[in-house]
């Protein structure tokens, strides 16, 4: 006779597959929802359920949205002729909170890492081409595209895909930038690490 699936279990292992969650973790998580009210645990498992079928990747700039084309791409006031390169949702999410870019976005889902496997292919590297010689696919010409600006995180993975767009890009006659990197705001300069102090050296500008 087999022994019957605890649900409980089931639903916290399922929740520890999520990025960042660990058990002991997935388990509060689970014992929260069953305390739950019914309504909200309808509503939360209705959200999960139609989350693929209602987002779909902006057919301009590849990041998540509901619509063929993203609020930003569709904007006509910010600038279209600088495109901020990022590699998740996420860092898209993060310099919009920040509020001090206008330009639009590139979402590559991905940064090169050969030894995970993921190569130019696996990104969205092509569609980004594609934009820089057409129009931005939102129905009516924008200004040309004259700067890509690569954000990707300061790492081994990222510094591949920059160096490696740049030398895409760079022919194509449009200016590449990477985002600078160095000591935080508010840090102690006693606590930085090696690599740190040298990219805040390297990348330090006139006052």
């Amino acid at each position: 006779m087999s022994t019957p699936v605890d649900p409980l279990q089931r639903l916290a292992t399922l929740l520890a597959r999520l990025p960042g969650i660990g058990e002991k973790t997935a388990m509060r998580l689970a014992l929260a929802l069953v305390r739950a009210e019914p309504e909200y645990v309808r509503t939360l498992a209705e959200a999960v359920g139609s989350v693929h079928e209602t987002l779909k990747l902006c057919r301009v700039c590849c990041d998540l949205t509901p619509t063929e084309i993203c609020a930003r791409c569709d904007d006509a006031r910010r600038d279209h002729g600088t495109i901020c390169v990022v590699a998740q949702p996420q860092d898209r999410m993060a310099i919009e909170r920040a509020g001090v870019f206008r330009g639009v976005y590139h979402v590559l889902h991905g940064v090169l890492d050969p030894l995970a496997g993921v190569g130019p292919a696996e990104l969205r590297v092509d569609a980004l081409l594609r934009r820089l010689q057409s129009h931005d696919g939102a129905g009516a010409a924008q200004d040309a595209v004259h700067e890509i600006i690569v954000a990707t995180s300061p790492n081994v993975e990222g510094d591949a895909t920059a160096l490696y767009l740049s030398r895409l890009i760079a022919p194509l006659g449009v200016k590449v930038t990477r985002i600078a990197s160095g000591l935080a705001v508010g840090g102690e300069l006693e606590y930085a690490d090696v690599t740190t102090l040298h990219r805040a050296l390297q990348e330090r500008r006139s006052l």
